[in-house]
C-alpha cells in the first residue's frame, strides 16, 4: 500500500521550499521503503536552492540520511526493522565503471535525474504536478522509496545521527583520504574548508596516521572544531600569508596533499601553491556546474604534481559504509564529534539557507 508523508519540495527559481504532504507508492521488486530517522544538512542542497545545479522539475530535497526499513519489494534480502544508510548515487551495476568495481563513476545511475533506475519517481503530489526525490533519495521526507542499490544495512548500534552523516559527508571525506589520495602514515596534508566534508577529511587523515594535519577556514569556530577533530595546525584563510604559514608548518617545502573541501574556483586555483614537489591536490568540494578554475600547468609538470578528482570519496557504499560504521563502533573514528544541532523537519530549509554563512558542526534533521 502507498504511504502518505511530509516532504520538503522545491519548485526551482525564486520559489521557497515548502513542506507538503505527498504520497509514496509501495516498493516494487528491487525497491525499499525506508522511514527516515535522521538527515544531514549538506551544502549540495544549497546548490539546488541557489540555482547552481538547476533542474526542470520539482524536487523533494535532502540526500544525506538514514532510517529503518519499513517494507521491501519482492525478492529483497532486507527486512523491516533493519537500520540502513542511503546512498545518493545508486549505481546501475551494468556500465563499464560498475563492472570494474568503480561504482562512484557509474554513468547510468538514476540519481543524476533525481529518480529511480527506470527513470520514474515514487512520489505523487496532490496538485498533480511531478516531484522527484533529490538524487534519488529525498531524505528530508518522512519516508522514501529507493532502489535496493541505494540502501546499505549497518549495525543497529550506530546512532541515527551518525548513520545519516555516513551517507554523504563522512564517506566523502574519509574516502577522499583513504581511497582517492591513499594517504600514508607520516605524510602531510592541508584541508581547505572545515565544514562537514572537511571535518571528515581531518578524521580520515588522523586515521591514516598523517604527521601534519593543517586546516584552513574563514571561521574561527570551525578552526576550533578542526583542532578538536585532530588538526595539528589551523590558519585563517583570510590571512594574506596563509600559504606561507601552511608551507612553514609542513616543514617549509609544502604538503604532500592539499584537499579542496570548498569547491570555490578562486580557492581551487590556489591549491597547488600549498604543495611540495610530487604532491597532489584532491578536489572534493563541489562547485557550480559551470564553474571554471585556472591552473598553471607548467608548475604541475616541472614539480611532478597531480590533480585528483574525488566523487563521493571514490567509495563503494555497500563496502565503505559498513567499514566506516565498524570503525566507529570500534572506537577508531569519533564520528559523534561531527554531529551538531539537532532540528525538526520544519527547520530543514532554514538550516540549508544558513549554509551561506557556515559555522559549527553538521546540523541533523531528526524524525520522530
Amino acid at each position: 500500500m502507498s504511504v502518505t508523508a511530509n516532504a520538503v519540495l522545491f519548485a526551482g527559481g525564486d520559489s521557497t521550499p515548502v513542506i507538503t504532504e505527498v504520497e509514496y507508492r509501495a516498493p516494487r521488486a528491487g525497491e525499499v521503503l525506508v522511514r527516515m530517522t535522521a538527515a544531514g544538512v549538506c551544502h549540495s542542497d544549497l546548490h539546488v536552492l541557489n540555482g547552481d545545479w538547476p533542474f526542470d522539475h520539482r524536487v523533494a530535497l535532502g540526500h544525506e540520511g538514514a532510517g529503518i526499513v519499513e517494507a521491501v519489494g519482492e525478492g529483497s534480502d532486507l527486512a523491516p526493522g533493519d537500520q540502513v544508510v542511503l546512498s545518493w548515487y545508486a549505481p546501475c551495476g551494468r556500465c563499464d565503471a560498475c563492472v570494474a568495481g568503480q561504482s562512484w563513476l557509474c554513468s547510468a545511475s538514476g540519481a543524476v535525474t533525481n529518480g529511480l533506475p527506470d527513470g520514474s519517481t515514487p512520489i505523487t503530489v496532490a496538485d498533480g504536478e511531478e516531484a522527484r526525490p533529490y538524487l534519488g533519495v529525498g531524505t528530508f521526507s518522512e519516508v522514501t522509496v529507493v532502489p535496493r542499490s541505494a540502501v546499505v544495512k549497518i549495525p543497529a548500534a550506530v546512532p541515527p545521527a551518525v548513520a545519516a552523516l555516513i551517507g554523504c559527508s563522512i564517506t566523502t571525506g574519509i574516502g577522499a583520504v583513504l581511497n582517492t589520495a591513499d594517504v600514508r602514515a607520516g605524510q602531510t596534508a592541508v584541508v581547505v574548508g572545515a565544514g562537514g566534508v572537511g571535518q571528515a577529511i581531518i578524521l580520515g587523515l588522523k586515521l591514516a596516521g598523517a604527521s601534519k594535519i593543517i586546516a584552513v577556514d574563514l571561521s574561527e569556530d570551525r578552526l576550533a572544531i578542526a583542532q578538536e577533530l585532530g588538526a595539528t595546525d589551523v590558519f585563517l584563510g583570510s590571512d594574506p600569508d596563509v600559504v606561507e604559514q601552511v608551507r612553514a608548518a609542513a616543514g617549509g617545502s609544502g604538503v604532500d596533499f592539499a584537499f579542496d573541501a570548498i569547491g570555490v574556483p578562486r580557492v581551487t586555483s590556489g591549491m597547488p601553491d600549498y604543495l611540495k614537489p610530487g604532491g597532489a591536490v584532491v578536489l572534493v568540494g563541489m562547485p557550480a556546474r559551470d564553474a571554471e578554475a585556472t591552473i598553471t600547468p607548467w608548475r604541475l609538470i616541472v614539480f611532478g604534481q597531480r590533480l585528483l578528482g574525488c566523487n563521493y570519496g571514490s567509495s563503494r557504499p555497500q563496502v565503505d559504509f559498513v567499514r566506516i560504521a565498524n570503525l566507529y563502533l570500534a572506537g577508531q573514528l569519533p564520528l559523534d564529534l561531527m554531529v551538531g544541532e539537532r532540528i525538526s523537519q520544519d527547520r530543514a530549509v532554514e538550516a540549508v539557507q544558513a549554509l551561506t554563512n557556515p559555522t559549527g558542526k553538521r546540523k541533523i534533521v531528526e524524525f520522530h
